[in-house]
């Protein structure tokens, strides 16, 4: 095997700073989480954009945020960190098995966990993952001290967090009713809650809403259940319902998009405190739904 150019790979506590003050938009909180001090980590960010001969943050007002070069980076480096810890792991520590709670969103765990549990089984065979899922924000409670995902701009309250996904939203429905003369007349289906999407869209559209039955879940898994049916006409929450356009179970009704701030974040308690499993979990689900945000393979 050839030998590494040294010149090539950063120092390793370079690396370990950026892709914590990546993860936390904050070089005080790496600091805080590597047991450095904030000058240490501002240091290596330095000399590792110096090295790279390339800026790989914004410094804001309140904490940091990548540029487009240390976002196509942060997941190349999330990665080999998940590869060495994983080896590592597999030769050298023979750990029993241990069991992880993850509190999520019914329809982030049948609809983006459930597909990845095999992947997850692979990947750290000492883990043994137990899914709680929640319906109400509110369920979450202020006291829990492990990992959860929740749904949000990510600003969580005694929380710090990585964001998984970003929804947009898609009016779909099955094959047989997109033939319809018009769309909008079909009846629609919705979440229970105090979001009003259907409106939303349809005002960023551009688009008068014609009269129409609305049906109601109280959970986006059910109103998704419905429309593969040909119940009528989902406002789909991508990449929720990915899946479903995939297999062709689904198709779009128009081509306008509604954006949003709101996705999915994998929040932990500030400061730290998790278990070694609870750590690789976290990396792991990282790295995987970084991945999939920059149109790699997971």
């Amino acid at each position: 095997m050839a030998a590494l150019n040294p010149r090539v790979i950063p120092p390793l506590d370079w690396l370990r700073s950026f892709e914590a003050a990546a993860r936390l938009a904050n070089f005080t909180g790496a600091a805080s989480e590597l047991g450095i001090t904030q000058a240490a980590v501002s240091q290596h960010i330095r000399l590792l954009e110096e090295r790279l001969q390339s800026k790989l943050f914004t410094r804001l007002a309140r904490g940091v945020a990548l540029t487009p070069e240390g976002a196509a980076y942060l997941p190349h480096i999330q990665f080999a960190f998940a590869a060495i810890g994983n080896s590592t792991l597999e030769l050298f520590r023979r750990r029993p098995t241990e069991n992880v709670v993850l509190r999520t969103p019914v329809s982030f765990a049948v609809l983006m966990l459930a597909p990845r549990l095999a992947a997850l089984s692979a990947a750290l065979p000492f883990l043994t993952l137990q899914l709680e899922t929640i319906h109400k924000p509110a369920d979450y409670g202020d006291d829990w001290l492990g990992l959860d995902v929740r749904f949000g701009d990510g600003n969580f309250p005694g929380r710090q967090s990585t964001r998984l996904t970003t929804e947009t939203l898609q009016p779909m429905a099955s094959p047989r009713l997109a033939a319809a003369d018009d769309w909008r007349r079909l009846p629609r289906l919705s979440v229970v809650g105090p979001r009003q999407l259907w409106g939303d869209w349809f005002a960023a559209a551009g688009m008068a809403p014609e009269p129409a039955p609305t049906h109601k879940a109280d959970t986006f898994v059910a109103a998704l259940e419905a429309a593969r049916q040909g119940a009528g006409v989902l406002l789909g929450s991508r990449p929720l319902v990915d899946a479903s356009l995939r297999d062709g179970v689904l198709v779009t009704l128009s081509d306008f998009v509604l954006g949003s701030d709101a996705g999915h974040h994998l929040t932990a308690p500030t400061g730290g405190g998790l278990s070694y499993a609870e750590d690789a979990l976290r990396q792991w689900l990282v790295t995987q739904f970084q991945a999939q945000r920059a149109g790699g393979a997971p």
